[in-house]
C-alpha cells in the first residue's frame, strides 16, 4: 500500500487522518507523513493496511484488475445477520 492508496481508502470510509491514526494506534502526523511519501517506520504501512482490510477494503497493485495505477476497492464484508427464523428457539432467545 502506498500513500495515495491510503488517502483513497480513508476517502472510501469517510475517515480523517485522525480517524485512521486512532484506529492504528499512531500519531496523526504519522498518517500525514506516510500519505505525503515521507519515510516512516517499516511496519506502519502494514498496520494501516490491516486496519483497512479488516473493514473489507481490497488493495490492488498497478494494473492488477484494470489498466492504471494502484487502487483500492470495497470488498464484501461478512456480516452477522443473526439467527434465521427457523433457527430460533427458547434455548437461544437472548
Amino acid at each position: 500500500m502506498n500513500g495515495v492508496q491510503c488517502r483513497m481508502a480513508r476517502a472510501a470510509l469517510g475517515w480523517s487522518a485522525g480517524d485512521l491514526a486512532s484506529r492504528a494506534g499512531v500519531p496523526e502526523e504519522t498518517v500525514l507523513r506516510f500519505e505525503s511519501g515521507e519515510l516512516v517506520a517499516p511496519r506502519v504501512d502494514a498496520v494501516f493496511r490491516g486496519v483497512f482490510e479488516a473493514l473489507g477494503l481490497i488493495f490492488e497493485a498497478d494494473g492488477q484488475m484494470l489498466e492504471g495505477g494502484p487502487g483500492v476497492r470495497l470488498g464484501r464484508l461478512q456480516t452477522d445477520e443473526g439467527k434465521r427464523p427457523e433457527e430460533l428457539s427458547s434455548a437461544n432467545d437472548d
